[in-house]
């Protein structure tokens, strides 16, 4: 869109807050925007040129024009804006780089609930805490659970008809006494269900009330003179009282409340997030976003908050910020000068520091670490369009003589490099005379079968060394055995070079400098090396079979073993009559005695 278009509607534009859009040619919405003036904020667009950043550049370049809705409040276009970016998910916003599969803890729907760590929400009635940005502070949240409260971790079905006729016994958690055995009806659910409110307490963050309930336990276990059991449930308070102390920052007076801060470097934007509950802080997550246009470290902010508390689901009624901002969500905003918030506050921009510190010192270190190899790998990646790097290549290749000794070979890189441990050596069973096709059909089933059906790793990417027909053979076997979208499949032609797709007439060429091409050559060389390698020792052993078998009384099969036993004619010929005669027989051991001694005398 040039500046000339843009006069020809700038006098319509009205003098309001609202949220305008720029579209491409195909009405693709590429860009939101908010402004408290739409008038003042779409003619910076098309002001002095060279003030403008390059983003924003190109932005208006690839724009070719844009609509506005007109809002009563600065609020309202927040709310437009934000509604329109989360659905149409313009190229030119901010871009989350937000990929983690995050830890929840579970409390089962279920007669006397498990608690334990997933990573996978189902709609099945169960609750789910969290998520937490790491499986490390899942694990310190059920390792207080576990010592507090005893719950079984089995999942038999504990029904009331089950519990009542006694189809279960206790097991070894019992008594080790993790357990108090609810599924011999040693518990009853009423006592169960209780801790499971106390569990579901912590998780909360609302620590007082589980501590009301030990101090009540406490005081029931001494009025009953049981003191053992009293100072049991003292050990668990003192337990608890720790690891409050250890996770709270602030008093209990703070209640609910999420504080954020937030710093851009560069062409990225770090925000960080702490969520307090009851005066603890019970989680905490780390945003990195990408920064196409939108620089104004506020707007960012805004977005950031709006997406985290959607996220973790938040309802806390306080948002604590380094500065007044207009939120989304219906919460108050508070900046805090002094005092515990102002403690909180600060504790967020130290981490916020230390994790900018540490994001980019892994980034260096990634960047240090990367091999030839991977450089190799994301090179074939990009030449032949996969989705994955190819860690795990293999190579196959036939080799016979008119027909006589089929054999193939499969050969197998790793990390672009030979793994000649995997390496594998197949004799033709199923083809007679010279047929290719059949061949590559047989030894990509025997392969492939036996990897799936043994769950080994399927490779990345399998090289056929041959043209269109063997690489229609090997697809029609990945497809029979439903391989065909996971693995890559291509065929590389000895004549050009040329790289074939299955189903694809026209070839892909390579730059002969590579280095993708390269490996492929690599793996198809090696893959050629030990097919005739291993078809020449074939040879060599068939013709050595045909010398055996021409002594009085030893067939093809008998030849074969004695090959098999002994490796090589000349070992048979200096083994001794016992020991043939003791493996082979003595009959056997007879005829080769005579035999070599025949053939000493003419020698």
């Amino acid at each position: 869109m040039t500046t000339e278009d843009y006069k020809k509607v700038s006098s319509e534009i009205p003098d309001e807050p609202g949220v305008y859009r720029f579209l491409d040619g195909e009405d693709t919405i590429i860009y939101v925007g908010k402004a408290k003036s739409l008038k003042k904020r779409l003619a910076s667009y098309f002001g002095e040129k060279k003030h403008q950043q390059y983003k924003t550049k190109t932005l208006v370049k690839n724009a070719d024009h844009f609509e506005y809705t007109v809002v009563e409040s600065e609020h309202d276009a927040l709310l437009l804006e934000n509604t329109l970016i989360k659905k149409f998910q313009p190229r030119y916003n901010v871009m989350l780089k937000d990929g983690k599969t995050y830890a929840y803890i579970i409390v089962k729907k279920e007669r006397f609930p498990r608690v334990f760590f997933t990573r996978r929400v189902y709609r099945d009635g169960s609750q789910y805490f969290g998520p937490y940005t790491s499986k490390y502070r899942a694990n310190i949240l059920l390792d207080i659970i576990k010592k507090l409260f005893k719950l079984r971790t089995c999942k038999l079905h504990l029904s009331k008809k089950n519990v009542e006729e006694g189809k279960f016994k206790v097991c070894l958690e019992y008594h080790i006494k993790n357990c108090m055995g609810p599924c011999a009806g040693l518990e009853s659910e009423e006592e169960y269900d209780e801790k499971i409110r106390q569990v579901i307490n912590i998780l909360k963050g609302q620590i007082r009330p589980v501590k009301d309930y030990l101090k009540n336990q406490i005081e029931k276990a001494s009025e009953s003179l049981e003191f053992e059991k009293a100072h049991e449930f003292k050990v668990k308070l003192d337990l608890l009282d720790d690891y409050q102390s250890k996770s709270q920052v602030v008093n209990t007076s703070i209640k609910d409340s999420d504080v954020f801060s937030i710093a851009i470097e560069d062409d990225l934007a770090y925000v960080t997030y702490l969520k307090i509950v009851n005066g603890a802080l019970v989680n905490s997550d780390n945003l990195e976003l990408k920064v196409n246009l939108n620089d104004d470290p506020d707007d960012l902010l805004v977005f950031s908050v709006n997406y985290l508390r959607e996220k973790y689901n938040s309802i806390a009624p306080e948002v604590i910020l380094s500065k007044k901002l207009i939120l989304v969500e219906e919460a108050q905003v508070v900046v805090p000068q002094r005092g515990d918030k102002k403690h909180l506050l600060d504790l967020a921009e130290k981490n916020l520091k230390y994790y900018i510190l540490q994001s980019k010192k892994e980034k260096l270190n990634r960047k240090k670490k990367q091999s030839s190899s991977e450089r190799i790998l994301k090179t074939m990646q990009e030449d032949l369009q996969m989705e994955s790097l190819p860690y795990h290549i293999e190579c196959f290749d036939n080799s016979n003589l008119q027909g006589h000794y089929p054999v193939s070979s499969c050969v197998v890189f790793k990390n672009a490099r030979p793994s000649k441990s995997d390496y594998r050596k197949f004799n033709i069973k199923t083809v007679k005379g010279p047929d290719d096709f059949a061949s590559m059909k047989e030894v990509v089933y025997r392969r492939y079968k036996r990897l799936k059906e043994e769950a080994e790793d399927m490779p990345q990417l399998v090289i056929i060394d041959g043209g269109k027909g063997q690489l229609n053979a090997a697809h029609a076997i990945l497809k029979d055995l439903e391989l065909d979208e996971k693995i890559t499949l291509i065929g590389i032609a000895k004549r050009l070079e040329e790289i074939y797709f299955p189903g694809d007439p026209i070839p892909l060429y390579i730059n002969k400098k590579s280095e993708s091409l390269k490996l492929i050559q690599h793996l198809r060389n090696e893959a050629h090396r030990f097919a005739i390698s291993f078809h020449r020792d074939q040879r060599s052993r068939f013709a050595l079979g045909t010398q055996l078998t021409g002594i009085n009384g030893i067939g093809e099969k008998t030849a074969q073993k004695l090959l098999k036993h002994y490796g090589s004619v000349e070992r048979i010929r200096g083994a001794t009559y016992e020991d043939i005669s003791l493996n082979f027989g003595s009959r056997i051991a007879a005829s080769l005695e005579t035999y070599f001694k025949q053939l000493e005398e003419e020698e």
